[in-house]
């Protein structure tokens, strides 16, 4: 289930961005992303789709569940290292978002699964 939240698309969004600035940076891919990052985005959507905080979402780094698999966090947290200061020239309203998302300290609402 998709949820239809803007926040959630602006989640989408910015990983998204994220992940094809590090393919190109890193694996030098230009016109598609390469099959490991790849990879990485369908989880991370498929993640976002069971997330247990519809609208009250906080960013991942401050959320009190971790729902990514250990090797998929680090690989994601690899990511964002590498991203997150390029964001800023490369999408800054998608950062300037993401940083202003990653202040919402809670409560968060959580869903509880049927």
């Amino acid at each position: 289930m998709a949820f239809e939240d803007p926040r959630f698309q602006r989640e989408r969004d910015t990983i998204e961005a994220m992940i094809v600035i590090y393919c190109r940076g890193v694996h030098r891919r230009r016109a598609a992303l390469c099959e490991p990052c790849s990879e990485v985005l369908a989880y991370a959507e498929q993640r976002l789709d069971k997330c247990l905080f519809p609208g009250t979402k906080p960013t991942c780094a401050g959320c009190p569940v971790h729902c990514y698999r250990p090797d998929m966090r680090a690989r994601v947290k690899e990511i964002m290292r590498y991203a997150g200061p390029r964001m800023i020239y490369r999408h800054p309203w998608l950062a300037l978002r993401h940083y202003l998302d990653g202040m919402n300290k809670g409560p968060f609402e959580r869903r509880h699964p049927a």
